[in-house]
């Protein structure tokens, strides 16, 4: 590549460099900084006349005044095309198999590889033809990956018409070799691979309508299928203090959510967390395919010991990888772990900038920028009339538990589940910790939101006699109310915790949980013939103790069907009749 653009580094401030440019740049154009014979990538942040600010995504031991800095006239972009499923990259796109292999245990600095692999090949099935008129994101024909037909698709910035020249006969091409001519308007030939780059800071928008999300993405985790549902296309976020959860509840969700491809970004996890997702993975069962999970699953790894600026690239790789597919007609979940690092990425930067700070020395633009992220989430109809979705789930660390603070505060403003994780119920060992009393959704769940809301006034009802219990003790309540804080003690223990370790409990289908609901509902609106606590804490402790056995019974198994009759029995000995 020619480069028009040169510049000589003229301040280093931690990861950002402040370069005099000879020439033209533009905001977030790639720049490489020559520094001990390697080159190191670099973003342009911010322009001020024949002065440009680039943030590296290296560390930048070495680098001096005077360095020189070329400029490659292209945006922040991802590789697309096949090969990416089963993949694990850095921020930057780099395999991170190859780049431990090619580097051993430390990853040395200005090494870039290639995101799609060069020399496999891919057996292509054409479904366009010569003669036909094509424009961005129109399909040209598909390759096997995995268990889906991916689709090579016209590159998206090709907005206008386009005639095909000439098309490759079905057979098997590496990604770089031609497979389609295409000619503009003004007669111009644009040859065509299977893999094209892509900017991550602009969207994919080559869809015919975005859609409202109304349809559950059903997690199989009740407490969210159930009382705080995420809808496909939808957004939400975990918020909670550390070691709350976070990262167990989006692993659990990322296996038995249903959707076709999951997209984990961990933007700034801590490396333990990372290596036990790595390791886990290629390990687990697919039960939609019976082959492992990983054929379905990108994971962007970004640690927390990584350089700050491959923060932000981790999350926007992600989400540009998760929009590629989304025009496939697939569903996609993208899973964003943890947004509170990225956002400290970002006040690191913004302060390195100078510029104005907002509340905890947050940038000002930081509402605006995480609103960004969310939007980029959503369900679409494309051209061929198929639709497909992003789902994105984002972890927020606030300091603390703190969930007043800016970052938490900025997402919840833009997504459409709130899922809060609580130390209390951490430290309980209640799992999934999520507070069924500040958590919300606006979206409709598995169950009519009525129903789920008287189950809700029991839990709170209940909560406040628990809370006074606490100062007059149980003697200083009515049994009707201690009825009332048993039946909320029976929701949270029989419903709302789930045994991850049991392998039927830690998966539970939409069917079984409106099934299990149905019948919890008739406990908790029933009345009980106790004639004193004594009875009601003997009745309730056993009703628990065989719902969690019959939480644990295989679906409609003789052992399930006799745990049911069991527990009707067991409720009918106490319900009041009609007419009693």
């Amino acid at each position: 590549m020619t480069h028009t653009t040169e510049g000589k580094v003229i301040g280093v401030n931690g990861n950002m460099i402040s370069v005099k440019v000879d020439g033209i740049v533009s905001l977030n154009e790639v720049g490489y900084v020559k520094v001990d014979n390697r080159r190191l990538k670099a973003e342009v942040i911010r322009i001020r006349g024949q002065q440009a600010e680039l943030q590296v995504f290296e560390m930048t031991r070495g680098i001096g005044v005077g360095d020189p800095v070329e400029f490659t006239q292209e945006l922040l972009a991802v590789e697309l095309g096949p090969g990416l499923l089963g993949q694990i990259y850095d921020g930057l796109q780099n395999p991170l198999p190859e780049l431990a292999e090619q580097c051993g245990f430390f990853l040395d600095r200005g090494i870039y590889l290639d995101a799609l692999d060069r020399e496999r090949t891919w057996e292509f099935t054409p479904t366009a033809a010569k003669g036909d008129t094509v424009t961005a994101g129109d399909t040209l024909g598909t390759v096997p990956e995995g268990i889906f037909k991916h689709r090579i698709m016209v590159p998206f910035d090709k907005d206008e018409a386009y005639t095909i020249e000439s098309i490759a006969a079905a057979g098997s091409y590496p990604v770089t070799d031609t497979i389609a001519v295409i000619v503009d308007g003004r007669g111009r030939k644009h040859e065509l691979t299977m893999l094209f780059n892509w900017p991550v800071k602009r969207a994919i928008e080559t869809y015919e309508e975005r859609l409202k999300p109304e349809k559950t993405l059903v997690t199989k985790v009740r407490t969210v299928d159930t009382f705080f549902p995420v809808a496909l296309g939808g957004t939400y976020c975990t918020p909670g203090p550390f070691g709350a959860g976070k990262t167990v509840l989006q692993q659990v969700t990322s296996r038995n959510a249903e959707v076709d491809v999951v997209i984990i970004t961990a933007c700034g996890e801590r490396a333990g967390e990372v290596v036990e997702t790595l390791k886990e993975f290629p390990e687990l069962i697919d039960p939609r395919t019976g082959r492992t999970l990983m054929e379905r699953t990108i994971i962007i790894c970004n640690t927390s010991s990584m350089p700050v600026a491959a923060r932000e690239a981790s999350v926007y790789t992600g989400v540009t990888l998760a929009e590629y597919y989304r025009q496939m007609g697939l569903n996609v979940l993208l899973l964003a772990d943890s947004t509170s690092r990225w956002a400290q990425a970002m006040r690191e930067m913004s302060g390195r900038l100078e510029e104005i700070p907002g509340e905890e020395a947050f940038p000002a633009y930081l509402e605006s920028v995480i609103a960004s992220f969310y939007e980029r989430a959503g369900l679409v109809r494309l051209r061929d009339g198929s639709q497909g979705s992003v789902t994105i789930g984002g972890t927020v660390s606030p300091a603390g538990g703190n969930f007043e603070e800016p970052v938490t505060q900025a997402t919840l403003k833009v997504v459409g589940a709130f899922h809060g994780l609580s130390r209390e119920r951490s430290d309980a060992r209640k799992y999934p910790s999520i507070h069924p009393l500040e958590s919300w959704s606006k979206y409709q769940g598995i169950i009519p939101a009525d129903r789920v809301e008287y189950a809700r006034s029991v839990l709170t009802r209940g909560n406040e006699v628990g809370q006074m219990m606490k100062v007059v003790g149980e003697e200083g309540t009515s049994l009707n109310d201690y009825i009332y804080y048993q039946k909320a003690e029976f929701i949270d223990f029989c419903y709302l915790q789930q045994n991850s370790f049991d392998p039927v409990d830690q998966a539970v289908t939409t069917e079984r949980q409106e099934r299990v609901f149905d019948f919890m509902e008739e406990i908790l609106r029933a009345d009980f013939n106790l004639t004193d606590k004594s009875e009601a804490r003997n009745f309730f402790a056993d009703l628990r103790q065989k719902f969690r056995d019959y939480n644990g019974a295989e679906w409609d198994s003789d052992a399930f069907h006799a745990r049911e009759k069991e527990l009707k029995q067991l409720v009918g000995k106490y319900i009041v009749k009609e007419g009693e």
